[in-house]
């Protein structure tokens, strides 16, 4: 009796697949792909993307764009530092990002948000509306996976570190739309996420590897039961092969590091009593994004602290900037240094931002408020090029003066870095039309960065 091959929900076998894989990344078979790295130590073998998302809209004029010599309710309460770029200052409270500055870019004259709580904004690109094609825009890491496909057998080519949140528009996974499930990130810490997760286990619990594995082989056991009816497709196959991958529990497992590289990241989680809306300040989600890309991601994304400072009763927008930029400072310090030492920063971009920035003027409460007309974006790693300060806003931090970077420039950018020219790559959405990834027309890659 013959047996059919099984084919993917696109159609291909997994043969196919395989070469796919192959010829998406420069024609090499897996066993050439594998060979090569051994002989480039450092060099992942594939491009990947880490972003790190600030929910609730970090504020622009504390961190990168400070506006010292403005008045006492639009300066705030911090001081500027020099830092490695001459003329180009940042707040008092990220020192270790100051003497690193010659390592990444910013950003400080972006635009194109709307005020809304969404990472939709930041996944995309593109102003969440009803007005989409039949399915939804999908977000930056469906297209990698749907044009890319995986770089390692077992591991999904799209990761989201995005927790259960109680603001639904801050925890979305990142919408596969029109590309379907089968591009739909895998979610490792969403629990109860209408998605492929390790139910149950939460950000914290990486640490412990036994209850890891413990886990794993609940659902090991689980997909065994499962491929004994006839009738599982080709997909759900493969679901349950990541799913229950040795590769991604280890990714996942950061008690593999050293002791020196846990206490570079510093540990600990910050969680703000009465914020239960949104995510948790965690640096060790960053080294775990490091891990998921090095282990064969494309694209992971971390959803990192909660940044929506109106003021009280929740502490004024300093009070909840002194808590989080030593975090941020740190964890982000070294995200830098890691990828740097382990040469993958060549191969791996980072890009850091919110949803939108926060007024110029301090309100009443000690706050600051929503601001979609100006915000600021960090990049580094992947061929971007460091050191550099895009853009400037006028003297009150309100609007770009000159070098206005929309957020569809800044996805090209990125969709550069991983190979992919926004100007001729398209996909077919629903009805068989090709869609560009961005308005192409309209955006362009930044070429000061690339």
């Amino acid at each position: 009796m013959s047996r059919r091959t099984p084919k993917y929900c696109d159609g291909v076998n997994r043969r196919n697949f395989l070469q796919i894989g192959g010829m998406a990344m420069g024609g090499a078979t897996l066993p050439q792909l594998l060979q090569a790295q051994d002989q480039s130590p450092g060099r992942l073998g594939h491009k990947a993307n880490i972003m790190v998302f600030l929910a609730g809209g970090p504020p622009h004029l504390d961190m990168f764009d400070m506006k010292p010599d403005a008045s006492e309710e639009i300066r705030g309460e911090f001081s500027p530092i020099s830092t490695s770029v001459p003329g180009f200052q940042v707040c008092e409270h990220l020192p270790m990002l100051a003497t690193r500055a010659h390592q990444y870019s910013i950003i400080r004259s972006l635009y194109g948000a709307v005020d809304r709580h969404d990472i939709f904004q930041c996944l995309t690109g593109r102003i969440y509306s009803p007005n989409q094609p039949v399915g939804g825009w999908p977000c930056m890491g469906s297209y990698v996976s749907k044009l890319k496909g995986n770089a390692q057998r077992g591991v999904p080519p799209f990761v989201t570190m995005t927790p259960r949140m109680k603001s639904s528009t801050w925890g979305r996974l990142g919408p596969s739309g029109f590309l379907g499930k089968a591009h739909a990130p895998f979610a490792p810490v969403a629990d109860g996420a209408d998605s492929l997760t390790l139910q149950g286990i939460g950000a914290g619990q990486f640490s412990g590897r036994t209850q890891l594995l413990a886990r794993l082989d609940a659902l090991k056991a689980q997909a065994e039961k499962i491929s004994e009816f006839d009738g599982v497709d080709a997909f759900t196959e493969q679901a349950l092969g990541i799913l229950t991958s040795s590769k991604l529990a280890d990714a996942l497992d950061i008690t593999k590091e050293s002791s020196k590289t846990l206490e570079r990241y510093g540990g600990g989680s910050y969680e703000k009593a009465g914020y239960g809306d949104a995510s948790h300040l965690h640096n060790h989600d960053l080294l775990a994004a490091r891990r998921l890309v090095e282990a064969g991601v494309r694209t992971v994304t971390v959803n990192y602290g909660r940044w929506d400072w109106h003021g009280q009763p929740h502490g004024t927008n300093f009070e909840n900037a002194r808590d989080h930029l030593p975090y941020f400072d740190r964890g982000i310090s070294a995200l830098l240094d890691d990828l740097h030492d382990r040469g993958l920063d060549r191969d791996v971009s980072v890009v850091v931002w919110g949803e939108f920035g926060r007024t110029p003027r301090v309100n009443a409460k000690g706050g600051r408020d929503h601001w979609p007309r100006a915000n600021f974006a960090m990049l580094f790693g992947g061929g971007i090029r460091p050191g550099r300060v895009i853009g400037s806003t006028n003297r009150y931090a309100e609007e770009p003066a000159d070098r206005p970077v929309h957020m569809q420039d800044v996805f090209a950018t990125l969709y550069h870095t991983l190979g992919i020219d926004t100007n001729t790559a398209t996909v077919n959405d629903f009805h068989g039309r090709p869609r560009y990834l961005i308005d192409h027309v309209q955006y362009h890659k930044i070429d000061e960065l690339v």
